[in-house]
């Protein structure tokens, strides 16, 4: 029998989780029972209403010019300065 993950999330399960939710990337049983958790639970709801907004925000940012050529150019020149190449981590 398969179990029921509604009645065994508990708020801390589901804030860990919260960034993996809202990224799409749990399994749909997963994210059935998140968003069954965050429909009743007045403690998580603020927390993934604010997380929502952020991400939401960084996209609207995202679809923006970017920054200007001269700028990039800088950072890019600073980050080679102190070891950093493109494309490594």
């Amino acid at each position: 029998m398969m179990q029921d993950d509604s009645a065994v999330l508990d708020c801390g399960m589901v804030l860990r989780q919260l960034w993996d939710y809202l990224d799409g990337e749990l399994d749909l049983e997963r994210e059935r029972a998140i968003r069954e958790h965050l429909a009743v639970c007045a403690d998580c709801y603020p927390h993934y209403d604010f997380e929502k907004l952020f991400l939401d925000g960084i996209a609207a940012a995202r679809r923006g010019e970017g920054a200007p050529a001269a700028l990039r150019a800088r950072v890019e020149r600073a980050l080679r300065e102190e070891g950093f190449a493109p494309g490594h981590r």
